[in-house]
């Protein structure tokens, strides 16, 4: 179980104290999907870093499984099984998808297995099982490859920072698909920043972050309606406003 208790996280601004997440009380269930939305910079994408040990609260705790883990660096929350997935990953020069996927299980991986990763991704496996984690490859085939060395990974918590950035429609549909799976095996949790209305109605919980607070947080079932008719009132209002200057 995930548990975030007044997390809060603060910088100097020419202005003063400026703060990104502020006073943040949040819960994961074990295999539970949380699908963390809202406006753009609103700190969604600072939060997961939090989480994953990027960023460090100025404020606040952060227990992983009964375990306080405010303190502990990147290394050291995924040996206890937290993992993240970087809106832009990095590349590797020299090596390789497979011994990627192999490095990411911990052992060497059959073949057949790394190709059910890639498939479950959108890669026809064939063409890029060989091919070198480099700068050949486009931003959307490496962030499909490094969800895919996710999924390869033995994790309790999986983290997503919008994993449908710079992903064909094709793709993300199998991606869909395959983050369904995820989210019906109960060995694992998973969070996703996403604004897509279909990771979205996977959720088990859906949480709105706006400048730097929790809006608000609940079940698919309480949230995610709220936010399809906040979201035909804004286009309604949009129209309206072109009309005007006609």
């Amino acid at each position: 179980m995930l548990e975030l208790r007044n997390v809060s996280l603060s910088v100097e601004g020419d202005r003063g104290e400026l703060e990104i997440i502020d006073d943040v009380c949040l819960t994961l269930e074990d295999g539970k999907f949380m699908v963390i939305t809202g406006p753009n910079g609103g700190g969604k994408s600072t939060l997961a870093k939090i989480i994953m040990g990027i960023e460090k609260p100025t404020a606040g705790q952060i227990i992983f499984d009964g375990q306080d883990i405010t303190d502990f660096n990147i290394s050291e929350r995924a040996k206890l099984g937290i993992g993240y997935a970087f809106q832009q990953p990095p590349r590797f020069k020299g090596l390789t998808v497979k011994k990627l996927l192999s490095l990411a299980h911990g052992d060497d991986l059959p073949q057949g297995v790394c190709c059910d990763y890639l498939t479950n991704v959108g890669l026809c496996s064939k063409e890029y099982l060989n091919r070198e984690v480099d700068s050949s490859l486009s931003g959307g085939e490496v962030k499909r490859i490094e969800i895919a060395t996710l999924m390869a990974r033995d994790l309790g918590l999986a983290i997503f920072d919008e994993p449908e950035a710079g992903i064909d429609l094709w793709s993300f549909t199998m991606l869909v698909n395959s983050f369904k799976k995820m989210s019906e095996n109960m060995h694992k949790s998973v969070i996703i920043i996403s604004h897509q209305e279909r990771i979205m109605n996977l959720a088990d919980t859906i949480v709105v972050i706006a400048q730097g607070k929790i809006r608000t947080q609940g079940s698919k079932e309480e949230i995610f309606p709220n936010l399809l008719n906040e979201f035909e009132e804004n286009c309604r209002f949009v129209r309206k406003e072109d009309a005007v200057y006609e």
